[in-house]
């Protein structure tokens, strides 16, 4: 496992994300005191964090005109957009 400061993390993110691919960890710094790990995540990891479709199905209830023109103006109005 290497220790990197942040500055050299940010200019070789690239190299050192070569580096974690192959398997190694990495230890991100701040002025020399590490505060995170740096690793490869399984894919495994991956499919759980996945969020499932239809996850909130009947949850959200729409109006009929919810995107009518008069309903889109109204929304760009409360971001001033023309």
């Amino acid at each position: 496992m290497i220790k990197v400061n942040m500055h050299e993390a940010k200019t070789h993110l690239s190299r050192y994300a070569r580096r974690v691919k192959a398997g190694e960890r990495i230890l991100l710094c701040e002025r020399n005191v590490p505060f995170a790990e740096i690793r490869a995540i399984g894919q495994d990891e991956v499919e759980k964090r996945g969020r499932p479709l239809g996850l909130d199905r009947g949850k959200v209830c729409l109006p009929a005109d919810w995107d009518s023109p008069e309903t889109n103006r109204e929304v760009a109005a409360l971001f001033g957009l023309p």
